[in-house]
Protein backbone atom coordinates (compact mmCIF):
# COMPACT_ATOMS: atom_id res chain seq x y z
CA UNK A 1 0.00 0.00 0.00
CA UNK A 2 1.38 3.40 -0.90
CA UNK A 3 0.69 6.82 0.47
CA UNK A 4 1.02 10.11 -1.33
CA UNK A 5 1.06 13.45 0.40
CA UNK A 6 2.47 16.88 -0.38
CA UNK A 7 4.97 15.83 -3.01
CA UNK A 8 6.00 12.56 -1.36
CA UNK A 9 5.25 8.93 -2.17
CA UNK A 10 6.01 6.05 0.20
CA UNK A 11 5.18 2.39 -0.06
CA UNK A 12 6.09 -0.79 1.74
CA UNK A 13 8.24 -3.08 -0.36
CA UNK A 14 9.02 -6.72 0.26
CA UNK A 15 12.72 -7.35 -0.30
CA UNK A 16 14.47 -10.64 0.09
CA UNK A 17 18.06 -10.67 1.25
CA UNK A 18 19.78 -13.36 -0.80
CA UNK A 19 22.46 -15.18 1.15
CA UNK A 20 24.82 -18.09 0.55
CA UNK A 21 23.34 -21.02 -1.36
CA UNK A 22 20.50 -18.68 -2.47
CA UNK A 23 18.97 -18.65 1.01
CA UNK A 24 16.36 -15.85 0.96
CA UNK A 25 15.35 -13.90 4.07
CA UNK A 26 12.48 -11.43 3.85
CA UNK A 27 13.38 -7.90 4.96
CA UNK A 28 10.79 -5.25 5.80
CA UNK A 29 11.56 -2.23 3.68
CA UNK A 30 10.07 0.82 2.07
CA UNK A 31 10.46 2.91 -1.05
CA UNK A 32 10.27 6.68 -0.69
CA UNK A 33 10.21 9.43 -3.29
CA UNK A 34 10.00 13.20 -2.89
CA UNK A 35 9.54 15.89 -5.51
CA UNK A 36 12.11 17.88 -3.49
CA UNK A 37 14.75 15.31 -4.55
CA UNK A 38 13.31 14.33 -7.94
CA UNK A 39 16.20 12.22 -9.21
CA UNK A 40 16.38 9.91 -6.19
CA UNK A 41 14.52 7.02 -4.56
CA UNK A 42 15.27 6.14 -0.95
CA UNK A 43 15.18 2.48 0.07
CA UNK A 44 14.74 2.00 3.81
CA UNK A 45 15.62 -1.35 5.36
CA UNK A 46 14.37 -2.42 8.77
CA UNK A 47 17.12 -4.75 9.93
CA UNK A 48 16.38 -4.70 13.68
CA UNK A 49 19.13 -2.31 14.65
CA UNK A 50 18.78 0.97 16.50
CA UNK A 51 17.95 2.82 13.31
CA UNK A 52 16.80 2.15 9.78
CA UNK A 53 19.37 1.61 7.08
CA UNK A 54 18.63 3.94 4.18
CA UNK A 55 20.16 3.84 0.71
CA UNK A 56 19.54 6.55 -1.87
CA UNK A 57 19.52 5.34 -5.46
CA UNK A 58 18.82 6.94 -8.81
CA UNK A 59 15.23 6.75 -10.03
CA UNK A 60 16.61 6.30 -13.56
CA UNK A 61 18.81 3.41 -12.39
CA UNK A 62 15.81 1.52 -10.98
CA UNK A 63 13.75 2.18 -14.10
CA UNK A 64 16.54 1.05 -16.42
CA UNK A 65 17.20 -2.05 -14.32
CA UNK A 66 13.75 -3.36 -15.16
CA UNK A 67 15.10 -3.92 -18.70
CA UNK A 68 18.81 -4.59 -18.28
CA UNK A 69 21.85 -4.27 -16.00
CA UNK A 70 22.38 -0.81 -14.48
CA UNK A 71 24.84 0.84 -12.13
CA UNK A 72 28.45 0.59 -11.13
CA UNK A 73 30.16 0.87 -7.79
CA UNK A 74 27.98 0.64 -4.69
CA UNK A 75 24.56 0.34 -6.39
CA UNK A 76 23.84 -2.20 -9.11
CA UNK A 77 20.53 -3.64 -10.32
CA UNK A 78 19.31 -5.97 -13.07
CA UNK A 79 16.24 -7.99 -14.01
CA UNK A 80 16.04 -11.73 -13.54
CA UNK A 81 14.75 -11.91 -17.10
CA UNK A 82 13.31 -9.76 -19.83
CA UNK A 83 11.90 -12.79 -21.64
CA UNK A 84 8.39 -11.98 -22.92
CA UNK A 85 7.32 -15.54 -22.14
CA UNK A 86 7.75 -14.90 -18.39
CA UNK A 87 4.70 -13.31 -16.79
CA UNK A 88 5.69 -9.75 -15.76
CA UNK A 89 4.18 -10.42 -12.32
CA UNK A 90 6.73 -13.21 -11.82
CA UNK A 91 9.80 -11.18 -12.78
CA UNK A 92 12.38 -10.31 -10.15
CA UNK A 93 14.54 -7.22 -9.87
CA UNK A 94 17.96 -7.89 -8.33
CA UNK A 95 19.56 -5.06 -6.35
CA UNK A 96 23.07 -5.09 -4.91
CA UNK A 97 24.01 -2.45 -2.35
CA UNK A 98 27.58 -1.99 -1.19
CA UNK A 99 31.01 -2.26 -2.70
CA UNK A 100 31.63 -5.19 -5.06
CA UNK A 101 32.66 -8.26 -3.12
CA UNK A 102 31.17 -6.91 0.13
CA UNK A 103 27.64 -6.14 -1.00
CA UNK A 104 24.19 -7.23 0.08
CA UNK A 105 22.11 -8.83 -2.68
CA UNK A 106 18.36 -8.24 -2.58
CA UNK A 107 15.51 -9.45 -4.77
CA UNK A 108 12.23 -7.60 -5.25
CA UNK A 109 9.11 -7.90 -7.35
CA UNK A 110 9.83 -6.11 -10.62
CA UNK A 111 6.10 -5.40 -11.00
CA UNK A 112 5.95 -3.73 -7.58
CA UNK A 113 8.99 -1.59 -8.36
CA UNK A 114 7.49 -0.63 -11.74
CA UNK A 115 4.18 0.33 -10.10
CA UNK A 116 6.01 2.51 -7.58
CA UNK A 117 8.00 4.18 -10.35
CA UNK A 118 4.77 4.85 -12.28
CA UNK A 119 3.48 6.77 -9.24
CA UNK A 120 6.68 8.82 -9.12
CA UNK A 121 6.27 9.72 -12.80
CA UNK A 122 2.76 10.99 -12.09
CA UNK A 123 4.23 13.27 -9.42
CA UNK A 124 7.33 14.31 -11.40
CA UNK A 125 7.26 13.39 -15.10
CA UNK A 126 10.40 12.13 -16.83
CA UNK A 127 12.38 15.12 -18.05
CA UNK A 128 10.70 17.57 -15.65
CA UNK A 129 12.93 16.83 -12.65
CA UNK A 130 14.85 20.10 -12.91
CA UNK A 131 11.57 22.04 -12.66
CA UNK A 132 11.27 20.77 -9.08
CA UNK A 133 14.76 21.75 -7.95
CA UNK A 134 15.40 24.94 -5.96
CA UNK A 135 19.12 25.25 -6.54
CA UNK A 136 19.39 28.65 -4.86
CA UNK A 137 17.90 27.31 -1.61
CA UNK A 138 20.07 24.18 -1.77
CA UNK A 139 23.21 26.24 -2.33
CA UNK A 140 22.30 28.63 0.50
CA UNK A 141 21.69 25.72 2.90
CA UNK A 142 24.96 24.11 1.87
CA UNK A 143 26.88 27.37 2.37
CA UNK A 144 25.26 27.92 5.78
CA UNK A 145 26.58 24.54 6.88
CA UNK A 146 30.11 25.21 5.62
Amino acid sequence: MSSTESGMISTGQDLWLIGPNDLAVEITSGLHYSSNDPYAVRISLDVDVDREVVWTVSRDLLAGALYGPQGIGDVRAWPSTVDDEVDPADRVLNIELGPPGECAHFAASAAAIAAFLDETYELVPIGAESDFLNLEAELAAWLDGA
